[in-house]
């Protein structure tokens, strides 16, 4: 067995690459051809609706990838993974407000609300924004360079557990206070929005939306591959351990903080990929992304879908999005009421979560096979 099929089979086994193929399918082949393809009168037709909800659930999916990453596996409960998704929505909004050029209400060269507020220039955190690389490298850099430095000095002073958790929920306020404020030169209160071209090329066509969709659908992938190499390797097995007992594994010699300060680095380096690719398909991006709440319900979606699964944290994010979305639209009033119902009902009756759940379902019928099976017979 080479290494190549080594490493495949560690991954998943038959059945797991065959589903991920058939998820691929769908999100390059079927979804592309029933949006671009499939006339509007067509009852196979997908409209842009839906492919920009699914397109900003996937985008959420890669959030609770990387919330389960360090929750699930590292035990590390993060309630502030909302700012480095907003910081990446933040680095990647530059360059699309710089692609509108004259096409604003005001018709100049700077965004409208630097107009509307009399700047004569950019301010200096704009610094070639208008190159498409640069920006690409600020949604790695900013989200990674934060959450590395508040990390370091988190896990050195051995900050952990309840305390951690409310640290993050304060950075990431204090954080949407100061982007809150015109002066900080992200747009205020009102934050980035309007957005007209990529590359010069217009956002709003349906081969736009589809590329982005597709390039979203890839990084999905993409993240839950990595999640899986690395918790399927030894320094996945060395993160279990520090959840389930740190100080057994620092008297094995391991240093602890470093093992936490590169997951935590790293799901923070995915979050500021998937706030890029929300923005230019949500459309907007605003300090609201930042608040605490959305931060807690990150944690709600792996909850509901399985930590220490990687699959539930993406099938959390699915159910708890796609019921948001109906339920905004159709009972606003009763959201919130219905997501923190959600959130009880899984702590008390599921609390391995969805897909831990029905692995206990499934495991359990194994067992009952297998005790019903003769001897000296297989099943």
């Amino acid at each position: 067995m080479g290494p190549i099929t080594s490493l495949l089979s560690r991954l998943y086994g038959t059945r797991g690459w065959l589903a991920l193929g058939g998820v691929a399918f769908v999100l390059f082949a079927v979804f592309p051809f029933l949006n671009l393809a499939a006339p509007a009168s067509s009852p196979f037709h997908v409209s842009a609706y839906w492919v920009t909800l699914i397109g900003k659930i996937m985008c959420y999916a890669i959030v609770a990838l990387a919330m389960d990453l360090i929750w699930g596996y590292a035990g590390i409960l993060s309630l502030g993974h909302g700012l480095f998704f907003a910081l990446g929505g933040y680095a990647f909004g530059m360059y699309l407000m710089r692609q509108i050029g004259a096409d604003g209400q005001y018709r100049a060269n700077m965004p409208d609300f630097m107009v509307f507020l009399d700047w004569k220039e950019f301010p200096w955190q704009w610094w070639n924004s208008d190159q498409l690389w640069w920006c690409a490298l600020l949604v790695v850099l900013v989200p990674g360079v934060l959450a590395f430095a508040f990390g370091y000095f988190a896990f050195r002073s051995r900050v952990k557990g309840v305390y951690f958790s409310i640290i993050t929920q304060a950075l990431t306020y204090a954080a949407m206070l100061l982007f809150f404020r015109n002066a900080t030169g992200f747009g205020g209160n009102n934050g980035f929005t309007d957005f007209k071209r990529i590359l010069d090329i217009p956002i709003t066509t349906p081969g736009a939306r589809m590329a982005l969709f597709t390039i979203t659908g890839a990084a999905l992938i993409a993240t839950l591959l990595l999640g899986r190499f690395i918790v399927t390797s030894k320094f996945g097995r060395v993160l279990a351990a520090i959840r389930d007992a740190e100080q057994r594994v620092m008297f094995c010699g391991y240093d602890t903080a470093h093992y936490k300060l590169f997951i935590w680095t790293l799901s923070a380096v995915l979050c500021g990929i998937a706030g890029a690719l929300y923005v230019p398909q949500v459309g907007i991006i605003n300090p609201g992304e930042m608040s605490p709440a959305n931060s807690i319900e990150i944690a709600i979606w792996v909850a509901v879908g399985g930590r220490g699964t990687l699959a539930g944290a993406i099938v959390g994010a699915g159910i708890v999005n796609g019921a948001k979305s109906f339920l905004t639209q159709m009972f606003p009033e009763f959201w919130l009421y219905f997501l923190g119902l959600l959130f009880i009902l899984v702590t008390l009756f599921l609390p391995q979560g969805i897909v831990g759940a029905l692995g206990q379902v499934r495991d359990r019928l194994r067992e009952r096979m297998a005790a019903r099976t003769p001897l000296g017979k297989t099943s």
